[in-house]
């Protein structure tokens, strides 16, 4: 597998989760990566720091485009995507997911008739109040190669009438990121010791979505069920920037007063105290994933999710108010067995070489490469 040096792949991202899944394939890619980043995620905290962590080149930024509404984003996103795949065009696109800065850079790729690789496709909530699942239906429909993180994503593409010869089942990045990322056992107890926890004995949370955050009443049921669990368990809240600004706008800061808050944590810090909660509570769709990786129970506080194969095992999908808590003492009360049971089971999101499998598609559609499709890759085995 060798790529061309000159900045040919353009992955047009925006956000941290977007940094953690790519970061394997623009290792791959070397030197022609060529990172864009809107900037859709503009805290150091969320994506600056991140960069050094996981070892990336320097992207481009765009300006403009962090903090902004979603429409506004989107369009600063791509005039500037556009002034400069104009100017300088890639070989070929990469996106992933389905935010804001993915399809910014799905929509310019197609008007610029570039070639387009959608990274997990085929995610459906069907829940239209959310605005991911448009973006993410749209990037679809746009894309050229549909890289489908499970079989039920594959088939809900074909499902849907998209061509065959498009989808190659690769598995999810996400599975290659928490094994590279999760730090040695020494370094996690050291961490938990510095916080005073104790391995299974805490909940581990996290809150970002504007479901979660935007109404007041909402938030403050999320906090005060986080405050009720406290009582048996101490929860640690690594506190998201945008969070923390609707709960002091809505003046609710005494509903932390029982949490134990921290800062926004980079990804192997993360991960470390994902491994060892007895429970994590979040509205995150990456972490769906990344607990089946790590063998932990989750508790997702969402109306949908577009991750339903996590939702087997792994986790419990609960609306905000009291059955986040009834859904945390049931998680809790498996104990140590429940814990075992979860460690002994293979993620559904693949076996760790997805990011491999995605190079190899660019690979095909690089000039003077034939196929063009999706065909010639190797496909993860139905789970």
């Amino acid at each position: 597998m060798t790529f061309p040096a000159d900045r040919s792949v353009a992955v047009v991202l925006g956000t941290r989760p977007e940094l953690v899944k790519l970061a394997e394939l623009i290792r791959l890619l070397g030197p022609a990566a060529r990172v864009v980043h809107t900037g859709q995620h503009y805290d150091d905290g969320l994506s600056g720091d991140l960069l050094e962590e996981l070892r990336l080149p320097g992207p481009e930024y765009l300006t403009g485009v962090g903090g902004q509404p979603r429409a506004v984003q989107v369009a600063a996103a791509l005039a500037e995507l556009d002034e400069r795949f104009a100017a300088d065009p890639p070989c070929v696109v990469v996106v992933q997911g389905d935010t804001n800065a993915a399809l910014s850079g799905a929509l310019v790729a197609n008007a610029r008739s570039i070639p387009l690789i959608h990274v997990e496709a085929g995610l459906r909530s069907h829940d239209r109040a959310m605005p991911e699942e448009h973006n993410r239906v749209l990037i679809d429909r746009l894309a050229d190669v549909l890289c489908a993180a499970t079989p039920q994503n594959r088939a809900l593409l074909l499902a849907e009438g998209l061509e065959e010869e498009r989808i190659a089942v690769t598995g999810n990045t996400v599975v290659e990121a928490v094994r590279t990322h999760l730090p040695a056992r020494q370094e996690r107890t050291d961490l938990l010791d510095g916080l005073g926890l104790t391995p299974d004995g805490y909940v581990l949370a996290t809150v970002h979505r504007p479901e979660n955050t935007d109404d007041p009443a909402v938030l403050a049921r999320v906090l005060r069920e986080l405050a009720r669990i406290t009582r048996t368990h101490p929860v640690v809240l690594p506190l998201h920037p945008r969070t923390r600004a609707r709960i002091e706008s809505a003046g609710l800061r005494p509903l932390l007063d029982e949490l134990t808050v921290i800062a926004p944590t980079g990804y192997s810090t993360f991960l470390a105290l994902a491994r060892h909660a007895a429970v994590i509570v979040s509205d995150s769709g990456g972490i769906q994933e990344e607990t089946t990786v790590l063998g932990r129970p989750l508790v997702v506080v969402r109306r949908s999710t577009e991750r339903p194969e996590a939702l087997i095992d792994f986790a419990d999908l609960v609306e905000p108010g009291p059955g986040t808590g009834t859904a945390v003492r049931h998680r809790l009360a498996e104990g140590p067995e429940g814990l075992r049971r979860l460690a002994a089971l293979p993620s559904p999101f693949g076996d760790g070489t997805a990011s491999r499998r995605i190079a190899d598609l660019i690979t095909g559609m690089m000039p003077d490469s034939t196929p063009r499709t999706a065909a010639p890759a190797p496909e993860m085995a139905d789970a």
